[in-house]
């Protein structure tokens, strides 16, 4: 089954908001054996809409939409496409009553511009949405081409796609030989893409017909395998062979697999070890507490952390000695291997975790750039302090500077 998606919304094309349906479709679709033609972000007008419509319908027969279903003047898509399939729109009063009683739920009447949302072209499938007004439509003309038109609310458009979607496009491409395009994805953090490259380069036509892709980020480089247009069993082989082999030369990078967060192999790591930590930061202000108390469950394990972004408070606090401030300054490996052994001892825990630097864009020196990061992770009695330099806007640094704080104290565990 070929098909493209079209997305709509002018904030999309003016880029106040990112078009994360599109990538979401775009991996759903493809690990079902639906091949993506074409993918195209249109404004909320209507000859644009219909347009784009038109176009996906003549070269594949089948689109998707995202976007426009809502119930304000904006909100064009269902209009234009029953315009095109020639369908009038009417009134579904089951529809409508199920869109009054969320209101009541809610506790307040249903606006009048919500009646909108309970119109369908007429013959359409609808496809409930208990997460919003807007239903799905799923809408197929005399000719047998189908547009499926879905909100473009991202839990909402996640929802109906694996509720109502998938399910209908699986029983469409039964009956051959089901070919699907399946990634995989190593994470690694702690190396630059080249110097990963390196390391990979070498085996990297061994794991052919698969593709490689080096995906950089300020969290690190993710290496994703693809496998395209192979048979189900046959890429699932595939991409667990490649992946072993790619592990090996990734050697200590590597953290985890597809949608591996750092944090929570941190946390896994302390629960092996009966750890508790306690955090100490500085640049990031809070950041790598706030990674860690993402995670599910961190409470049995994570205790606490302040943010010593004064130098008063790191005293105070943290019982960094003044002399040693005064000696080396708040961004050095004598001031965060004492953070970390302060947080040790605030916390009574015995796993602490310590980053300062300089965010920028100003405060840099020649002798400490900005950029210029100093980590420190303290197990037991044992403590190990980096320094690093990123690269980078504030935020950017901030941001590389818990990662790395986090890969730290998962490194140091590990040698433990």
């Amino acid at each position: 089954m070929k098909l493209e998606i079209v997305t709509i919304g002018t904030e999309l094309l003016l880029g106040h908001t990112l078009d994360t349906n599109a990538a979401e479709l775009g991996r759903a679709l493809a690990a079902v054996g639906a091949e993506i033609t074409r993918r195209a972000t249109v404004p909320d007008r209507p000859e644009a809409i219909r347009s784009a419509v038109a176009e996906a319908l003549e070269r594949t027969g089948f689109v998707l939409t995202t976007g426009g279903l809502g119930p304000t003047g904006d909100d064009l898509t269902k209009t234009v496409v029953a315009q095109l399939l020639e369908r009038r729109l009417v009134l579904d009063p089951h529809l409508l009553a199920g869109i009054e009683a969320r209101f009541q739920r809610l506790g307040r009447p249903m606006p009048e511009l919500n009646r909108s949302q309970a119109e369908v072209p007429e013959g359409a499938t609808i496809l409930p949405n208990p997460r919003g007004t807007a239903p799905g439509l799923w809408v197929e003309d005399a000719r047998g081409r189908v547009a499926v038109l879905l909100p473009g609310v991202p839990r909402e458009m996640r929802g109906l796609l694996a509720d109502e979607v998938l399910p209908r496009l699986e029983r469409r491409l039964q009956g051959g030989t089901r070919r699907v395009v399946r990634s995989r994805t190593l994470r690694t953090t702690g190396i630059a893409e080249s110097a990963l490259a390196e390391r990979i380069g070498p085996i990297e036509g061994e794991i052919a017909p698969l593709t490689l892709a080096y995906l950089p980020s300020p969290d690190g480089v993710d290496l994703r395998v693809t496998a395209w247009r192979l048979e189900e069993t046959e890429a699932a082989a595939r991409l667990a062979e490649a992946g072993d082999r790619l592990r090996a030369p990734a050697g200590e990078h590597w953290y985890g697999d597809d949608g591996a967060d750092l944090a929570a192999v941190v946390l896994d790591a302390l629960r092996r070890g009966r750890h508790r930590l306690g955090i100490a930061e500085s640049c990031t202000g809070g950041m790598v507490a706030e990674r860690i108390t993402a995670i599910p469950g961190a409470s049995d394990t994570f205790i606490g952390a302040v943010v010593a972004y004064a130098d008063v408070i790191k005293t105070a606090a943290l019982k960094v000695p003044l002399a040693v401030l005064e000696a080396h300054g708040a961004v050095s490996e004598e001031t965060v291997r004492a953070m970390a052994e302060g947080a040790q001892r605030l916390f009574a825990v015995d796993a602490g975790l310590a980053v300062t630097g300089i965010a920028g864009p100003g405060g840099g020196t020649p002798e400490k750039p900005v950029g210029t990061v100093w980590l420190a992770a303290r197990v037991h009695t044992t403590t190990r302090a980096v320094k690093r330099v990123f690269p980078g806007d504030r935020d950017e640094i901030r941001r590389r500077g818990a990662q790395a704080a986090l890969d730290l104290m998962r490194r140091v565990l590990a040698e433990a």
